[in-house]
C-alpha cells in the first residue's frame, strides 16, 4: 500500500473515531471523566487511567489525537472535562475563548524531539547545522506530524529551520495528523526517517533513534493541562491524580520528565 493511500486511510479512521468519542451522550458524560489528550501520551495515560480506576472505582475515558484536533473539538462543544495539550499554543487558544479554567492550568510534563529510522536501517546521521538530511532521505519522505497545526510538527519545523535544513526538506514530507501516525510510517518502513518525541520512539520497537535534536533548536516541549469550563465534579480528582507521585512514576518510566511547575 502506498504511503499516500495509507495517509488517507489513517486520516479517515481518526475522523471516525473522533466523531464518536468526544460527543458521547450527556447521561454517559455524567458517569465518567472525559479527557482529551495529545496522541503522544497514549501509552502513559492508558496505564495511569487503569491504575486510577482500579484504586477509585471512578471511570475515565481518554480520547487521543493531535492537540489541534482536540482543541477544535472543545471549541465545537465537546463535553470534555480535561484537556492535555502537547504545546502551549493550543491551550492558549482555548484560554482566550474562556473554554478552560485558568486557575486549574499548569505545566504537567516535558519531552524531547528525536530523529528516528526503521529499526532495520543502518543509516547514521548526526544532527548539526546544515546536516545532510535531504541526501539521507535518498528520494524517500520525512515523516512528521502536520507542521501547520500539530505541536510535534511545529517543533520539527522549528528545529529544522534553526539548523538551516527546513527549506531543503519541506517538499519531501510525509505529513501525518498526529505524531503517532508519523511514528507508524517509519515503523512500517514507509518513510526512511521521521521526527517524533523521544517517548514515542521508546514505545515502538520497530524504530530506532538516530539522534536527538538540541533543546536550543526548538521551543521547549511542554504539556499543559487544565480543566475545561464544563468540567464535572470528578474531573478535579483525576487532575490531582495526574500530578501525584504514582502518576509521575509512570510518566518517568515511559520517558517523560516533570515540568518543575
Amino acid at each position: 500500500m502506498s504511503i499516500w493511500r495509507r495517509q488517507f486511510l489513517d486520516v479517515a479512521m481518526a475522523c471516525l473515531a473522533l466523531a464518536s468519542a468526544p460527543f458521547a451522550p450527556a447521561q454517559a458524560a455524567e458517569a465518567r471523566t472525559l479527557v482529551l489528550a495529545a496522541a503522544s501520551l497514549t501509552d502513559a495515560l492508558s496505564i495511569i487511567v487503569r491504575n486510577y480506576e482500579a484504586e477509585t472505582g471512578r471511570k475515565v475515558v481518554v480520547s487521543f489525537a493531535g492537540s489541534s484536533v482536540l482543541a477544535r473539538q472543545i471549541e465545537a462543544g465537546s463535553p470534555a472535562d480535561i484537556f492535555i495539550s502537547a504545546d502551549q499554543a493550543w491551550m492558549d487558544e482555548l484560554a482566550k475563548r474562556n473554554l478552560v479554567r485558568p486557575e486549574s492550568r499548569s505545566d504537567l510534563l516535558t519531552n524531547r524531539l528525536v530523529l528516528i529510522a526503521p529499526a532495520s536501517s543502518a543509516t547514521t546521521l548526526r544532527i548539526a547545522p546544515d546536516f545532510a538530511l535531504l541526501q539521507a532521505l535518498d528520494g524517500g519522505r520525512l515523516a512528521v506530524a502536520d507542521p501547520e497545526a500539530v505541536p510535534a510538527g511545529r517543533y520539527a519545523r522549528a528545529a529544522l529551520a534553526s539548523l538551516g535544513v527546513w527549506d531543503s526538506v519541506k517538499d519531501h514530507l510525509a505529513q501525518a495528523q498526529n505524531v503517532r501516525v508519523a511514528l507508524a510510517y517509519v515503523a512500517r518502513g514507509e518513510a526512511p526517517f521521521g521526527i517524533v518525541y523521544e517517548t514515542d520512539a521508546m514505545s515502538e520497537r520497530n524504530v530506532r533513534v538516530v539522534d536527538a535534536f538540541p533543546a536550543s533548536s526548538h521551543p521547549p516541549i511542554v504539556y499543559p493541562v487544565a480543566l475545561t469550563d464544563r468540567a464535572g465534579r470528578d474531573a478535579g480528582a483525576f487532575l490531582v491524580y495526574l500530578k501525584s507521585e504514582k502518576a509521575r512514576a509512570v510518566f518517568a518510566r515511559l520517558g517523560f520528565s516533570g515540568s518543575g511547575q
